[in-house]
């Protein structure tokens, strides 16, 4: 059934669908643990950011490129991860994602003792790249495990438990990497050789403790899967394994003829916006507390983050709740209107009120990324899997956006660098109105 989400009746559609079917609610709850866990992968970034740039003496373009990395290994690996899950299905794409994050993690153990940035940045992408293959997988597999008409509603649940562990992440990225110790460009300039080197030693080292232990969650998590039975879903033509329990199929069409789903390339735009706003504006809190607000510490900077990322949770469970009775695709609108309003007092305002306003953005963010996700997906049928990795190679904007804003930031200030997502908030509003529907649902809709 299509949803227009435009009407009183795809509001009632919405509000009737149960939220999902008693046979899924085992895989539902299995698979929205793994939104939780790879928050901490991707949050931790928000910590690593200002952390690295003072181990390593960056400046704000050389910090930035702890996302792009990041999320350059999304990118890349969007698109195989679709071709491996069409091949041997979700449950041991899932796994092999998870294998691949912990491998990721790892890496912070020896990139740590060596002291290179390139290693960090290295181990980030080895751990996006398995945290690219449990997007591609989750994200449509829970839009399935339940009535088409409450797609949005679930995954904006699921999601909600990354919102979870996103406000849960900086409170460890604050309690076990952030040390506390800052020194003024004098003092730096002051010290020796040995002094500088011994600085930086302490602030590499601090990242080991807490990578090891996500190293272990993943190890735990894919245990937990491996025993676990996840029904697939088959399209014809796809090689399951023989023990595979089969809930679903349709044809597999062209590669060709995705491109005729205009809504899913509007979403794939939306989506690549929509994170390069995300991942920017989180990336920077810290940074523009500080700038807004000289002389305040890091970790009373941080708690701001902790704030917007309270926010973004809060947001992402009101969200999901609303939506029994808004049609998705109107809230998301109003929430895209809100975040380009917060945006334009966070660059044109001075004192507290910007600060603040970044800290609300958190809240209008929480339910942009599943609702597009969901919304793009809409009568894809045997497409959804390719689609699915469309959208996650959009998360690319992650890796664009902050670098942007580093080096407007270089070349005037932080708080100008905010500028940039604005534009994403525009089009977000552009897809939430109009170019989220389905062509023969727009066509419907001329008619």
């Amino acid at each position: 059934m299509v949803m227009t989400s435009a009407s009183g009746s795809g509001a009632s559609s919405t509000a009737s669908a149960p939220l999902t079917e008693r046979r899924f609610a085992l895989p539902f709850v299995l698979i929205t643990s793994l939104f939780f866990l790879w928050a901490l992968g991707v949050n931790l970034n928000d910590i690593l950011i200002p952390h690295l740039k003072k181990a390593f003496h960056l400046t704000d373009l050389q910090s930035s490129l702890i996302q792009s990395a990041f999320f350059g290994g999304y990118f890349l690996s969007a698109l195989p991860a679709g071709w491996l899950l069409e091949r041997i299905g979700y449950k041991r794409g899932i796994l092999a994602g998870l294998m691949t994050c912990a491998l990721g993690a790892f890496l912070f153990i020896p990139a740590a003792s060596v002291r290179l940035y390139g290693f960090f940045l290295f181990a980030l992408f080895v751990m996006a790249c398995g945290q690219g293959v449990l997007e591609v997988a989750a994200n449509p597999y829970v839009t399935i495990l339940g009535p088409p008409e409450s797609s949005e509603r679930r995954l904006n649940l699921a999601q909600s438990f990354n919102a979870v562990g996103a406000l849960v992440t900086p409170i460890i990225g604050k309690a076990f990497i952030l040390s506390g110790i800052e020194y003024t460009a004098a003092q730096l300039a002051a010290m020796t050789t040995e002094q500088l080197d011994a600085y930086s030693a302490l602030e590499a080292s601090r990242v080991k403790g807490p990578y090891l232990g996500i190293t272990a969650i993943f190890l735990i998590v894919a245990a937990l899967i491996y025993f676990a039975k996840l029904p697939e879903v088959k399209e014809v033509g796809e090689s399951l394994p023989p023990d595979a329990d089969v809930i679903g199929g349709a044809a597999a069409p062209p590669v060709s003829s995705i491109w005729r789903e205009k809504h899913l390339i509007s979403g794939v735009l939306a989506q690549f916006f929509y994170v390069g706003a995300q991942v920017g504006v989180t990336s920077f809190v810290i940074r523009f507390v500080q700038h807004a607000l000289p002389g305040t510490p890091e970790k009373v900077a941080s708690d701001y983050l902790r704030w917007h990322l309270l926010g973004f949770m809060i947001g992402r469970f009101a969200g999901s709740a609303t939506m029994k009775s808004v049609a998705p695709n109107r809230l998301l609108a109003i929430f895209a209107a809100c975040a380009f309003v917060c945006g334009s007092v966070a660059i044109t305002m001075t004192g507290e009120a910007p600060v603040w306003a970044v800290v609300l953005i958190g809240f209008f963010h929480s339910i942009m990324f599943p609702t597009i996700f969901a919304l793009s997906l809409k009568n894809l049928g045997a497409h959804t899997k390719r689609g699915s990795s469309l959208l996650v190679m959009a998360i690319i904007g992650g890796a664009v956006f902050p670098a942007l804003m580093g080096y407007i930031s270089d070349q005037s200030s932080i708080q100008a660098a905010f500028a940039v997502p604005l534009v994403c908030y525009a089009y977000v509003l552009y897809f939430a109105v109009r170019g989220f529907k389905p062509p023969h649902v727009a066509a419907s809709s001329r008619g």
